[in-house]
């Protein structure tokens, strides 16, 4: 008889073990779901389901009134030609764009036509609903202006300058061979060459861009 409970105490006894152990009993599929007590284990859930959200997939309505966007991001993607406006992972509006006489390629210096690559943000709205729309962007960046100076492009007078104008928010000077004044702007005419490496939209699509973007509305430039 004591045979024929001998496994079942064996059960019970390990169970017993790994609870006074501090450990928990997992089904063989909750890796994910069940975090064992071990501190690299939860490390690794976090970081795991922090990928996932990173990796959620982006969602396209254009149906959504503008009345509706608040705070959304603008990504623009050289090679594409295109321009999106995204709010909470959505793509709310697409619109056409064109780029400098050299599309290709980040900014290097003042007069090269070629439009910046990187994150920026909107630090000048200038124009009315109706006329001139320009949203500036805060060209020279940081990153610019570090290549420059290393490159000796720019002087630690100017690089100064430049970090103190990021720094309180304002437009970055103009003056020096990095160039600027790079904006997002509108046409009246069709879509030509836009001027100072800059980004140029149909004057109907930059009337609606003008309306939901604001200072400091992040701009994400891609090649």
């Amino acid at each position: 008889m004591r045979g024929k409970f001998l496994p079942e105490r064996f059960f019970f006894l390990c169970v017993a073990a790994c609870l006074i152990s501090g450990c928990s009993v997992q089904r063989p599929d909750a890796a994910l779901d069940t975090p064992r007590c071990n501190g690299s284990r939860l490390d690794k859930v976090a970081a795991y389901r922090g990928k996932a959200r990173a990796k959620a997939p982006v969602r396209v309505d254009y149906l959504t009134l503008l009345s509706e966007v608040r705070n959304p991001a603008i990504y623009i993607y050289k090679e594409k030609r295109r321009l999106y406006v995204v709010q909470s992972n959505v793509i709310v509006r697409d619109y056409p764009i064109t780029l400098g006489s050299h599309p290709v390629g980040d900014k290097q210096a003042s007069g090269d036509g070629r439009t910046p690559e990187g994150d920026f943000y909107v630090c000048g709205k200038t124009g009315s609903d109706r006329l001139n729309r320009a949203l500036t962007l805060d060209y020279p960046d940081r990153e610019h202006a570090r290549h420059a100076l290393s490159s000796g492009l720019i002087t630690p007078r100017q690089f100064d300058k430049i970090l103190l104008a990021l720094e309180a928010k304002t437009v970055p000077p103009w003056d020096t061979r990095l160039g600027g004044q790079v904006s997002i702007h509108d046409t009246q005419d069709g879509l030509e060459r836009a001027a100072h490496g800059g980004i140029e939209l149909y004057g109907s699509d930059m009337q609606e861009l003008y309306k939901v973007a604001s200072i400091g509305t992040p701009v994400h430039i891609r090649p």
